[in-house]
């Protein structure tokens, strides 16, 4: 999944007015670090906009998902470019902006077809999410893709 993945900027986790250079990227790097998931490989580069472009080589795709997620979901950024390689394949995920009125069980309904599948977005989401009920329009999150029977 190469590309811009678009965030609204005015959502999201905030860190403070950062979004400037060095100070910007040490936040960044300092979020994904506070989450617990592992950067290692991985280059956070932030532009005077807003954007912020990660690169390198993830240790998995679900790995590289979430770091776009963590930086993504930060009030004043507006997009993530992914350059990002990962050393193993994985499924990619899709990515679901939250509308108002959202809810995990809607989103699953959408995706799977059924509401009881929202377990799996959850846990998709881990760290980031601590809480099904605590999500907000304008975040972004993964839906990965299910093998159903």
């Amino acid at each position: 999944m190469f590309g811009t993945i678009p965030f609204v900027k005015a959502a999201g986790r905030g860190l403070g007015k950062i979004f400037k250079g060095r100070e910007a990227k040490k936040a960044l790097e300092k979020e994904v670090d506070d989450l617990g998931l592992d950067k290692t490989g991985v280059e956070i580069d932030v532009n005077d906009d807003g954007k912020v472009t990660v690169s390198g080589e993830a240790v998995s795709q679900e790995m590289k998902e979430k770091i776009i997620l963590a930086v993504g979901n930060v009030e004043g950024v507006g997009g993530v470019e992914d350059k990002a390689q990962t050393r193993t394949q994985g499924r990619a995920s899709r990515f679901h902006t939250v509308a108002s009125g959202d809810s995990l069980s809607a989103i699953s309904k959408t995706y799977y077809g059924t509401w009881k599948l929202y377990p799996e977005i959850f846990e998709a989401n881990k760290p980031m999410l601590s809480d099904p009920d605590k999500i907000y329009p304008g975040q972004v999150l993964r839906v990965p893709d299910i093998k159903t029977a």
